[in-house]
């Protein structure tokens, strides 16, 4: 398939285009946290707020595999425009909400958009720079989360102390016409032009069983007890759905998701790395802060300003990658990344029982630091295993697998901590209690950290680069020029 998008766009332009509409997922993930408040005071009903992250986190993440293959069938642009209107959409509608139910919706049409955003622009940035730059590429991504980060959170605080909390949507209006702008004035790319038979019934299997399976997932022992009828049901149905949907991917001339990538030692193990980072981030961004306001005093700004430093460690770390994969290759570089972030969660997990804001702080500097070494080059090799017609289904089931990391992790050290909490009396106010209860997740997560590790060491020792040479832990052939990707 014939792509000529680095000859024909200017590659800064698109980067640019990238990055903002990167910035749309990331400011909108950390923005509507501080006015959660606000919007129940106006709207009501505190009991169903708790949706207003889960189904945008269902929706974006069930879609990622569809989107992705529609971007290898179609080309990478049209479903990158389609995602940033329906996320403009979802934001329009979230603006104007006038009930719960109708906010909560708005979500859901958000998080529709939101699938295609965030795959699709790590697949372009596949496309259009050498392996040499991509490192440095996927730092600048990251640190548009480090900056919404810090920016998502403040604009949500004025917002609501302003009393207009629907500009934490409406602010996504301007971002999204400059992102679509900018990509339709700048990004060219040609496809071949052939005809597809769609995988519709393998999409919808793939999305029913998924949403089953993350629904039951991020709702149960909240919504129903675990082992309730609705609890085992709702698994069971996902299970059942998904083993059709494998049986269907099989007999199908073109699947939404091919298994048999997953049949290549250099997907599986990426993927599986990237669940577990999936895992290893809910882990600290959701308990970190509650951990050190309870268990120390410290006020949510001081929290927050600690995991910053994770955000901040991430970027540096990946705009270095690219430098010590080149020399040492993707697998010694993965490695290396998940040594950091197994000590730093160890370290962590030892502390925890004293809790210090800087050895919290200073620990998630070295744990994210240890994410973005071990996570750019898993990404980056399992993208230049492939040929451009295979790139967006490789990235987004990398993103997926990250997606369901998050959920399951939400939902696995989620009940870790609420089972400590109820046995020490269930007052989460408690600063022992709280502390008690972080340490177990701490450690928890220095066990996802060895799954990390175990993950990189199972990447191959030589990663067959398409139209390059193969890269090896000495990468002595990847130093010389590498064509752009495509």
């Amino acid at each position: 398939m014939a792509n000529d998008i680095g000859l024909r766009s200017e590659r800064g332009a698109i980067l640019l285009a990238v990055m903002v509409a990167t910035g749309l997922v990331a400011i909108d993930s950390t923005i509507i946290a501080t006015a959660v408040p606000s919007i129940v005071d106006d709207l009501g009903s505190f009991s169903s707020f708790p949706w207003l992250f889960s189904v945008y986190l269902l929706t974006s993440a069930v879609t990622v595999p569809v989107y992705s293959k529609l971007a290898d069938t179609i080309g990478r642009r049209p479903v990158l425009l389609f995602g940033i209107s329906v996320f403009l959409l979802g934001s329009i509608l979230a603006g104007i909400a006038w009930s719960m139910p109708a906010l909560i919706i708005a979500r859901a049409v958000q998080g529709i958009g939101a699938g295609a955003i965030l795959p699709l622009s790590i697949t372009i940035v596949g496309d259009i720079y050498t392996i040499a730059e991509r490192a440095r590429v996927q730092g600048y991504i990251a640190s548009v989360w480090a900056i919404a980060a810090v920016v998502g959170p403040t604009l949500g605080g004025i917002f609501a102390q302003l009393g207009i909390w629907r500009g934490i949507f409406l602010v996504n209006i301007p971002l999204c016409i400059a992102a679509a702008w900018l990509l339709l004035r700048n990004f060219r790319e040609t496809v071949e032009r052939r005809p597809h038979k769609i995988d519709y019934v393998g999409a919808a299997l793939l999305t029913a069983s998924m949403t089953l399976i993350m629904l039951g997932v991020l709702e149960g022992g909240t919504a129903w007890a675990w082992n309730s009828a609705a609890g085992i049901g709702i698994f069971a149905a996902g299970a059942v759905l998904l083993a059709v949907f494998a049986v269907v991917e099989h007999r199908v001339s073109e699947p939404v998701l091919p298994l048999s990538i997953f049949r290549r030692r250099i997907i599986s193990s990426t993927t599986v790395l990237g669940f577990g980072i999936g895992m290893g981030l809910v882990g600290l961004t959701a308990f970190i802060p509650t951990y050190l306001e309870v268990g120390t005093g410290a006020s949510p700004l001081v929290a927050g300003l600690a995991l910053a430093t994770f955000t901040i460690g991430w970027p540096i770390a990946a705009a270095l990658a690219g430098r010590f994969y080149l020399r040492w290759g993707f697998r010694a570089t993965s490695i290396g990344g998940g040594m950091l972030v197994l000590a730093g969660t160890v370290v962590l997990a030892l502390l925890a029982p004293h809790p210090s804001v800087a050895l919290v702080a200073i620990s998630c500097f070295f744990i994210g630091a240890g994410f973005g070494f071990a996570a750019v080059p898993s990404l980056v090799a399992a993208q230049s295993s492939v040929e451009w017609s295979e790139r967006g289904v490789v990235t987004g089931a990398n993103m997926f697998a990250r997606s369901l990391g998050q959920a399951l992790g939400a939902a696995i050290l989620g009940a870790i901590a609420n089972s400590i909490i109820i046995r020490m009396g269930g007052d989460a106010h408690d600063a022992h209690t709280i502390v008690s209860a972080s340490v177990a997740v701490f450690i928890a997560v220095a066990v996802v950290a060895v799954g990390i590790l175990v993950s990189a060491i199972w990447m191959p020792k030589v990663v067959d680069i398409v139209g390059s040479h193969a890269v090896t832990e000495k990468a002595p052939d990847a130093t010389g020029p590498v064509p752009t990707a495509g």
